[in-house]
C-alpha cells in the first residue's frame, strides 16, 4: 500500500458571466456576450438642411394654395352681397316709383271712368244688366275716378234689366255723392234705353239723336161691342 495522500479537489472556479460559453472576448477566446450592433451614422447636416427645406416648401405652398383659395370665396361673397344689394335698391326704387295704390286703386291718376251700354238690352247680352253694373261698380270703387260717363246707343230692349240698371245707378250715385254720372247718347236712346239715362245726373245728346220716351205700346182692335 502506498501512503501518498490524494490531494483534495478544488471547487470550480466562478464562471465570469461576460465569458460564458459562446461568447469570445477581446482576445478572441470564446465567451457568451456579443458586442452590440453599432449605431447608424447620423445624416449630415447638408442633407438634414435639404430634408427641412423640402418639407418647408411643401407647407408653404399648401398654406399659399389655402389663402388664395380663402381671399377667392371672400371676393365672391363680397360680389354676391354687393349684387343682391343693387337689386334691393333698385325693387326700392321701382316700388317707390311706380304710383301703387293698396287702397284698392285700378288706375292712374285722376280720371274720367266709361261705360258702354251698346245694343239691345236682354239679359246675357253685352247691354245686359249684368255688365253693365259690373262696370258701374267698378268705376264708382276706384278711388281715381272724378265722374263716370255711361255712353247709351241701345234702342232699349228688356224692362227687367233696364230697371236693375236704373237701381244701381240711385245706389250708386247715393253711396259716392261726390262723383258726378253723365248719360250721352249717341245715335238712339229708347225705351229702356232712356229708362237708364234718366237715373243720371244730367243727360246729353247730339241734335241728329233718337231720343224714346219711356213705355210699350201696344195696338189692339175694340171688338168691345161685338162681344156683346
Amino acid at each position: 500500500m502506498s501512503d501518498e495522500k490524494t490531494p483534495p479537489e478544488q471547487p470550480p472556479a466562478p464562471q465570469d458571466p461576460w465569458t460564458g460559453p459562446g461568447m469570445t472576448n477581446q482576445s478572441g477566446e470564446g465567451t457568451g456576450w456579443s458586442a452590440p450592433p453599432p449605431p447608424e451614422p447620423a445624416i449630415a447636416p447638408a442633407a438634414a438642411a435639404t430634408e427641412a427645406k423640402k418639407d418647408g416648401w411643401e407647407r408653404d405652398l399648401i398654406t399659399r394654395l389655402a389663402t388664395d383659395a380663402l381671399v377667392e370665396q371672400r371676393k365672391a361673397r363680397r360680389w354676391s352681397i354687393v349684387f343682391k344689394s343693387a337689386m334691393l335698391v333698385y325693387l326700392l326704387l321701382l316700388l317707390f316709383a311706380l304710383p301703387i295704390d293698396f287702397g284698392g286703386s285700378k288706375t292712374i291718376g285722376k280720371h274720367t271712368a266709361l261705360v258702354e251700354l251698346q245694343g239691345v238690352i236682354e239679359d246675357g247680352a253685352p247691354a245686359g244688366a249684368d255688365n253693365i253694373i259690373q262696370g258701374l261698380r267698378d268705376a264708382f270703387e276706384d278711388r281715381n275716378t272724378a265722374a263716370v260717363i255711361v255712353r247709351i246707343n241701345s234702342p232699349g230692349g228688356s224692362p227687367v234689366q233696364a230697371g236693375y240698371m236704373n237701381d244701381e245707378i240711385n245706389r250708386l250715385r247715393e253711396k259716392h255723392p261726390n262723383i258726378p254720372l253723365y248719360a250721352v247718347i249717341t245715335d238712339i236712346c229708347a225705351s229702356g234705353g232712356y229708362y237708364v239715362a234718366v237715373a243720371a245726373d244730367e243727360i246729353y245728346a247730339d241734335k241728329a239723336s233718337i231720343v224714346g220716351s219711356i213705355g210699350v205700346l201696344m195696338d189692339g182692335f175694340g171688338f168691345t161691342e161685338a162681344m156683346k
